[in-house]
Formats: structure tokens, C-alpha cells, sequence
């Protein structure tokens, strides 16, 4: 089920199905809804909005696939990551188009996001020597070993923004680890999913290793209580993150779930003009603001107008369509411009509008920047999730430091500067787990995971690189002693 397009000209795709043990299964009796392109606000395909009974059937699916694929060697397991790099180089330009149709990136977002999925499944081509475990002789004729073993059925949630690379945040380290995988994609962007499937069967997955079940609320509740799911974890919003967590912790399962984020980027007047301004700009408008790595919030420390202006001039640059991409949903536009005319009845200066932006038939906001935002505005304290930059004024290094920390969030924060002494002062200093110095998207990449703090993250560890393995495998101890011993130890 190839897809056809190579430009941004719309194009229809095949209705979407769940994909259990091997084969496409359709839904009968489901509700269906449109899969919308932004770019057009026009329906490219549908959905099934599905619940418990497909969540069932996929987990009967995979129990009965998961025992042998554990018994695989782990070598063997990451080959079939060896061959899927392959075939997502192979298809990278069709991935692309995929990518950018039903999400509304541009295409050269669009690209960077499969590469970076890419990146992904080769760390899961690592995951046999970094999963090498330990042993020790630990007394005189006794050895002590680790190694590390699948859970079971894992199931992962995620989210609109990133229909191809988030998902491979997970899997790679859940399949190789040995486990069977149940995945609800997004319903706005469960298109890139229909290829995965193909593509990991044409590298020799066995069925019911990657089973797919659409839809929405109900699939998720499904997922977390289901009792024969092992592991969950989740990327969304905070306040359904928060509820996921707990509900699928409360069924007795290892959960992990990422929320929101409101990220602020600290600029001291010594900062470099053009890599402040360049980078400050790519960062709230890449992918329209459309990411948890997004700045939000512009703290402004003393005098770093001409550092403003040439981030408002550059902004204001960008053409909707060309330059920076669709928003998800007719709806996301109007809560977007919501919260800058409030700012704006509230005293707050419109630097660059975006309200009147207009792209081809679809739902489109320009880069926008609120100067003289106040601290408790719902501008400088809520995700926005949209081009949208609010910058607030404050004298000193302390203060934006405490009004970083003053946030429930603590996703990414970043600084920047030309001094050493300012840059180790806000890295040790800020509440967030990803930070930058003169980087506005300071995404950890492989083998770093991805996680932050405090209502950005709920669950220990990080859901991408070594941890992600970890959380999707337990350890094993194993003691063991052959040789007789003449003396005796505690162990003996």
C-alpha cells in the first residue's frame, strides 16, 4: 500500500485497518473518522475508533507470538532492525510525503523526522552489544550474572506530532528486548503506521510481534487495564499523561507517560546575535511550535532588544506553507488564537501576528511573538502548542532562573550566552531534565534518552536509549557455584 505522492498536491491513501497478528483487520459495527491533511483540511483517509475487544484480540495475538520471539537470540532479533534501517532508506522520500501529508510538517521537517526515526531503529541494532549484561565471581567458586529479559506484551500510546518517530522511540527497544508490541498511533496520524507494519513484515518480523488497534479513549483505557499487557507507556499531554499513568500503575503495570512542556530560553545580553536569533526562531516555529522541545517563553535578561528585533524580524520572514507547516486541527487555530488576543487585551505587545496567516484550504497560524508577557499570564504559563513566543522581561540572571524553576513543567530549558560562567550557572540551577546552551531544542540523541522533570514526566527513567530498554525488560540475577569449596563462606 505504497504512497503515491511527491509533492505537497493533496492525495487520498488507503482507509486504515488494525493491523493483529500479521494481517489487516477491519473494525465492523466501529464508528470511522476522517484522517484529515492540514495542509487542506481535507479527509485523506479514515480510521476506526476501536476498543477493548481489538485490544483483546491483538493481546491474544502477540501471547501466543511473544514465547518464541523471546527465545530468539538477541542477535537475531536486532537483525530484523538491520534490514528495516534498510527499507526506511529504500522508502525515505515515500516515508516523507507520508509524513507531511497527514501531519502538515513541511517536507523538509517532514525528512528530518524519518532520518531521526531512522536514528532510532539503529540504536536498536546496538541494543545486542550494550545488552551484553555483567557477571562477577563474587566469592571464592560463586559467580553472579545479569541478564536482561523480555516482560511480556508492551503496549505504547502515541501521540500527532511525530507520527513516525515516536513510535520508534519505543519499539526498537521493546522488540529487540524480546517483547511482543501493541501500538495505538495517534487517530489524526495513523497513516505512517500502515507502512511500519509493512515494512517490519518485509524485514522478516514474525506475525503478532507488531500488532496495531486504532481509535481513541477507549483503546487507551483498554490498554491500561488490560491484564495481559506487561508494560504501557504513553506521550501526550500532561493531564492525560497524569491519568494514564496512574490508571495502567493502579492494573499492576510498569507505566512510564510523557506529558507537556513549557520551555523557556534564557538570553543574556553578551549572547551571539546570529545564533541567538537564528536558533531562538527555528525553535519556536519548527514544526509550527508543534513539539514538547518548543520554546514557549523568551526570558529576557536586561538589554537584548537588538537580539528581540532580530528574532522578530527574522520570524516574521517566514511564509506559511513554505517555510513552516500546517497546524493538526481547525480547533488547535482557534485555542491558539485565543490565547494571544487575550494577551493582547491584556496589555501584552503583538511583535509578529500570525492570526492572518493563510496557506492552501487548511489550518494554518504564522509565528507570532507577545512582548511584555507577566509572569502569571496563561501565555507564559500554559502550552500554547503552537508558533507562539512569549517573552517576559526581567533584570537579572536570578530571576529568570526562579521564573524557569516557577513552572509546572520542566520538559527542556536553555540558555544563551557566551559565558562559561553563565552557561554552568543555569545548567545546575534550572528544573528540567534536557537542557541547552545556545540550542533551543535540546533533544537528547541516541544513545541519550529522551525524558524530563516534574509534570513533563511521570515514571523513573527515560523512554528512549538505555533506559527505554530497561523499562521495557527485567533484570535477571543469576548466582551460580559448581566447585566444591574447602572453606565456607555466607554462601556456602
Amino acid at each position: 500500500m505504497r504512497f503515491s505522492a511527491t509533492s505537497y498536491d493533496f492525495t487520498e491513501y488507503v482507509r486504515n485497518d488494525n493491523y493483529i497478528n500479521g494481517e489487516w483487520v477491519d473494525a465492523p459495527g466501529r464508528e470511522r473518522i476522517d484522517v484529515i491533511n492540514p495542509r487542506y483540511g481535507k479527509a485523506m483517509s479514515t480510521v476506526p475508533m476501536c476498543g477493548y475487544e481489538e485490544v483483546d484480540a491483538a493481546v491474544k495475538a502477540a501471547e501466543a507470538a511473544q514465547p518464541a520471539w523471546a527465545n530468539q537470540p538477541i542477535r537475531e532479533r536486532a537483525y530484523v532492525f538491520y534490514k528495516l534501517r534498510e527499507l526506511m532508506h529504500r522508502d525515505v522520500e515515500e516515508l516523507t510525503w507520508l509524513v507531511s501529508h497527514e501531519n502538515g510538517k513541511t517536507y523538509g521537517e517532514s525528512k528530518a523526522e524519518v532520518l531521526k526515526a531512522i536514528e532510532c531503529v539503529e540504536y536498536g541494532c546496538s541494543l545486542p552489544n550494550l545488552a551484553a549484561g555483567t557477571q562477577l565471581d563474587v566469592s571464592r567458586g560463586v559467580n553472579c550474572q545479569v541478564v536482561y529479559e523480555a516482560v511480556g506484551v508492551v503496549a505504547g500510546v502515541t501521540p500527532f506530532n511525530f507520527p513516525i518517530m515516536v513510535p520508534l522511540w519505543m519499539i526498537p527497544q521493546a522488540l529487540v528486548g524480546g517483547n511482543a508490541f501493541i501500538l495505538k498511533p495517534s487517530e489524526q496520524v495513523p497513516l505512517s503506521m500502515i507502512r511500519l507494519a509493512e515494512l517490519f513484515a518485509e524485514a522478516g518480523l514474525p506475525n503478532g510481534i507488531f500488532n496495531i488497534v486504532n481509535g481513541g479513549r477507549e483503546v487507551v483505557e483498554a490498554l491500561c487495564d488490560h491484564p495481559g499487557i506487561d508494560a504501557f507507556a504513553f506521550v501526550g499531554s500532561t493531564r492525560v499523561a497524569k491519568l494514564v499513568y496512574g490508571r495502567a500503575a493502579t492494573s499492576g503495570k510498569r507505566a512510564l507517560a510523557l506529558g507537556g512542556a513549557k520551555n523557556h530560553l534564557i538570553v543574556v545580553p553578551d549572547a551571539d546575535l546570529e545564533v541567538t536569533a537564528d536558533n531562538v526562531v527555528a525553535s519556536f516555529t519548527g514544526c509550527c511550535g508543534q513539539r514538547c522541545m518548543a520554546a514557549s517563553v523568551l526570558v529576557a535578561v536586561g538589554d537584548v532588544d537588538h537580539i528581540i528585533d532580530e528574532v522578530a524580524k527574522r520570524a516574521a520572514k517566514l511564509v506559511p506553507g513554505e517555510h513552516i507547516g500546517a497546524i493538526n486541527m481547525d480547533a488547535s487555530v482557534d485555542r491558539i488564537r485565543g490565547y494571544v488576543d487575550r494577551a493582547e487585551a491584556g496589555g501584552a505587545k503583538v511583535l509578529v501576528d500570525g492570526r492572518g496567516a493563510s496557506g492552501d484550504d487548511g489550518y494554518w497560524f504564522g509565528p507570532t511573538i507577545l512582548d511584555g508577557i507577566d509572569a502569571d499570564n496563561p501565555a507564559r504559563v500554559e502550552e500554547i502548542f503552537g508558533p507562539v513566543l512569549s517573552i517576559v522581561r526581567v533584570a537579572n540572571l536570578e530571576e529568570a532562573i526562579a521564573l524557569e524553576n516557577s513552572s509546572d513543567y520542566g520538559n527542556a530549558s536553555a540558555v544563551y550566552t557566551t559565558s562559561g560562567d553563565v552557561a554552568r550557572k543555569v545548567m545546575n540551577e534550572v528544573s528540567a531534565g534536557m537542557c541547552g546552551v545556545n540550542i533551543g531544542v535540546p533533544v537528547p540523541r541516541e544513545p541519550f534518552g529522551f525524558g524530563g522533570w516534574n509534570d513533563s514526566k511521570f515514571g523513573a527513567g527515560n523512554i528512549t536509549g538505555w533506559d527505554g530498554f530497561r523499562f521495557f525488560t527485567r533484570p535477571r540475577k543469576i548466582t551460580t557455584k559448581w566447585a566444591v569449596q574447602s572453606d565456607q563462606t555466607w554462601m556456602s
